[in-house]
């Protein structure tokens, strides 16, 4: 006897379990919750310097500048 005899001798019984399976599913897919806007945590990088009696314009062109073209090299999504 293989699994699919029972199936095959009982196609009354595979019907309404075939619908009981359907119906089932349908009812979970109804329920699972869905969300326009999800919560997603965005990658940050957050950096401080300091660099004491510094002008704008030298912070501009030594540090931030710099730092900038680095940070634009990593990659958006690194999994």
């Amino acid at each position: 006897m293989t699994i699919s005899e029972p199936f095959v001798r009982r196609p009354v019984m595979t019907l309404l379990l075939t619908i009981t399976v359907i119906l089932f599913g349908v009812i979970a897919y109804r329920q699972l919750p869905v969300n326009d806007l999800p919560a997603v945590d965005y990658p940050v990088i957050s950096v401080t310097v300091a660099y004491p009696g510094a002008s704008p314009q030298t912070m501009a062109n030594t540090i931030a500048t710099p730092l900038e073209r680095q940070f634009m090299q990593i990659p958006a999504w690194s999994w």
